[in-house]
């Protein structure tokens, strides 16, 4: 455990500085013996080489270049620090999940969407919401006006919930809902439908992503302020800790702060500060570490430079289990683990010439699997242009399927592993994220770091330093600045009718008139009350709410009512 008083962070990064090696006598004397002398007689002018983390990279790595503990730092797969993979056989004993995003128009499009994604060989759910849904607003609020079903599926109640897992057996299916600020809300009514189905909370399994840290970070869709959806996050994590044992309640997201510009090892330290954070208010709202972090994921970005990524997961693993251990006292091994979803990158694609989308998409799969991902969603060649049509989701699924079953990459566990250039790169990357989380404490943790800006900021330097490389040709994106097509012809793209949008409006305010009104109220004053008491759990009074087909947006005004709204900062 962690001494009072004690920065445990920068004694980490000290650690870590103290076992570097001083020199690599092997690469100077090589250097000077063969490289020099080449580069001279071959008129090679050297040029310096940097991934996104701003890394500087060598030639060649050697054994030199690792410290002198590296075997203890690297372990056997399934073995602490779990640097190789969180389970002794990974791949041999079980194939990562593949789950892939999907959700469009109305509860009856995304339906028939899972149903055939299922019939294709799909081994999870994964549902997308539109904007609507992600802030809280019902389906016929004037601010939902023009976006219904148009980046997700929409729900207002759980009429839609339960028109979207139509005919999906609850107990024989995990499901993963991407959904932030009414994460509480979204996790009621699946809960709602299984008991409607008589299926058993111990059995139903999933993840919602609730990760409002990264929201305020990074993709920007809150509904209150921190303090608010924090205390929502704590009663959800408290009630499924409870009472249903399979759900995870919260998967911590470094992809949408890689989406927003991050380099990799920002999206590292970003990430694991939120979860630590996490890790801490579940402690304090009186839950024993063990208790509950076997059930907290992670969902992470795989990007285009194949090599960083891998580092970047295998890093991650290692500092998670170390820190819980040592920092929070974890014991139970599975407290250790650190599980991820991992999804391909979205700002790698690019809408001139989309078929690259495929190859590019092709890489980060590979580097995902590499570096030991639990389930994966392959983005479609479509998706710069709009949400994916049936044949390029089946496309991007069967990217996976013949990772999975002809290249023979899943056949032996951490590949990799002994690289001295990944094991060296796993190791910066780490230093990195100690670095940042050094950092992070001395401004008061990552909750202060948000609210001033820091954390933003960061990023926000970091995607216009990219966006300037790109602009002057130091960083080369085929089809975008080198190797340009004139007169590229239109592909055919999937498009959300306004039907949608009617036919939710109509639906919901058959809804609002056939429901039991007295029922409604009564079960969103009650839940009014468990807010305005903070020692009090929310979400069974939510259950309520949610069973009584009150909506989305009547549950979420309640929360408006008494913890206002949130600006940002403004970044300087």
């Amino acid at each position: 455990m962690e001494k009072r008083g004690e920065n445990y962070w920068n004694s980490k990064l000290r650690e870590i500085q103290n076992n570097k090696p001083e020199k690599n006598s092997a690469y100077d004397e090589w250097k000077a013996r063969t490289l020099e002398p080449w580069n001279k007689n071959t008129g090679y002018i050297p040029r310096e080489f940097t991934n996104s983390s701003s890394i500087d990279l060598k030639e060649v790595y050697t054994e030199e270049d690792l410290p002198q503990n590296h075997e203890n730092q690297l372990g056997m797969p399934g073995e602490y620090p779990y640097t190789r993979g969180v389970y002794p056989n990974m791949y041999r004993g079980r194939q990562w999940t593949m789950r892939m995003f999907s959700g469009f128009g109305t509860p009856s499009d995304t339906n028939r969407r899972l149903k055939y994604l299922i019939e294709h060989g799909e081994s999870g759910l994964s549902i997308a919401f539109d904007m609507p849904t992600l802030y809280g607003f019902d389906a016929d609020n004037p601010r939902s006006d023009g976006e219904i079903g148009r980046c997700g599926v929409n729900v207002s109640s759980l009429q839609d919930m339960e028109e979207i897992l139509d005919g999906i057996d609850l107990a024989k299916v995990s499901t993963s809902m991407t959904i932030n600020a009414p994460a509480a809300v979204l996790t009621a009514m699946y809960i709602a439908v299984a008991k409607k189905k008589n299926i058993p909370l111990d059995r139903i399994a999933g993840t919602v992503q609730a990760d409002i840290l990264k929201e305020y970070i990074a993709q920007k869709e809150w509904i209150y302020p921190p303090e608010a959806h924090i205390r929502l996050i704590r009663d959800m994590m408290v009630y499924c800790t409870e009472n249903v044992p399979k759900w995870n309640y919260i998967s911590i997201s470094g992809y949408h702060i890689r989406e927003a510009g991050s380099s990799a090892a920002q999206e590292l330290a970003f990430t694991l500060a939120d979860g630590f954070y996490y890790v801490e208010m579940g402690i304090k709202s009186g839950l024993k570490v063990d208790d509950f972090a076997p059930r907290l994921s992670f969902f992470y970005n795989s990007s285009i430079n194949f090599f960083e990524e891998i580092a970047k997961m295998r890093a991650a693993r290692r500092i998670w289990a170390t820190v819980l251990r040592e920092k929070y006292g974890a014991k139970n091994e599975r407290s250790l683990l650190l599980r991820f979803h991992t999804q391909t990158s979205g700002y790698t694609l690019t809408w001139q010439q989309p078929l690259n989308n495929i190859i590019r998409t092709t890489v980060e799969a590979m580097a995902a699997i590499l570096g030991g991902t639990q389930s994966l969603h392959t983005n479609s060649y479509d998706e710069a242009w709009a949400l994916p049509s049936e044949e390029a989701v089946k496309i991007a699924l069967r990217t996976q399927q013949i990772l999975a079953d002809e290249t023979g990459i899943p056949d032996v566990i951490d590949p990799l592993g002994g690289s001295y250039y990944v094991e060296w790169l796993t190791d910066r990357m780490e230093e990195e994220a100690y670095r940042y989380f050094d950092t992070i404490e001395k401004l008061g943790g990552i909750l202060e770091s948000v609210k001033k800006g820091f954390i933003q900021k960061e990023i926000a330097g970091t995607s216009y330093r990219r966006q300037m490389r790109l602009e002057q040709g130091k960083e080369i994106m085929v089809g975008v600045n080198r190797y340009v097509e004139k007169n590229e012809k239109p592909i055919s793209t999937l498009k959300i009718s306004l039907k949608a949008q009617t036919d939710q409006v109509s639906k919901l305010k058959r809804l609002k008139e056939s429901r039991d009104s007295e029922k409604v109220s009564k079960a969103l004053r009650d839940l009014e009350n468990a807010l305005r008491n903070p020692e009090e759990n929310s979400m069974p009074y939510i259950i309520r709410a949610v069973e009584a087909y009150a909506t989305l947006e009547e549950i979420s005004n309640v929360g408006r009512n008494i913890f206002g709204e949130w600006k940002e900062p403004v970044i300087v």
